[in-house]
């Protein structure tokens, strides 16, 4: 399988997953951000997320099926 790869830059110390969901166009609305992080599809540096607030820095990896984001 070969997964999608996105380069997502950020010029803030951090972003919060449900933003960056929602800022690198995974999920439509902050709603749908919200729905794909409960459901236990999203993991951040390779181990499984469900914290909407999470902060996400520079160099993080997120992948969920078949999307990966590196945050530059």
């Amino acid at each position: 399988m070969n997964n999608k790869l996105l380069e997502i830059e950020i010029t803030t110390e951090y972003i919060k997953l449900d933003q960056l969901l929602k800022f690198s166009g995974i999920a439509d609305t902050g709603g749908t951000a919200k729905d794909i992080i409960l459901n236990e599809e999203v993991n951040v540096n390779g181990e499984l997320c469900v914290q909407r607030g999470k902060k996400i820095r520079k160099g993080d990896k997120i992948t969920l099926e078949g999307i990966e984001l590196i945050v530059k």
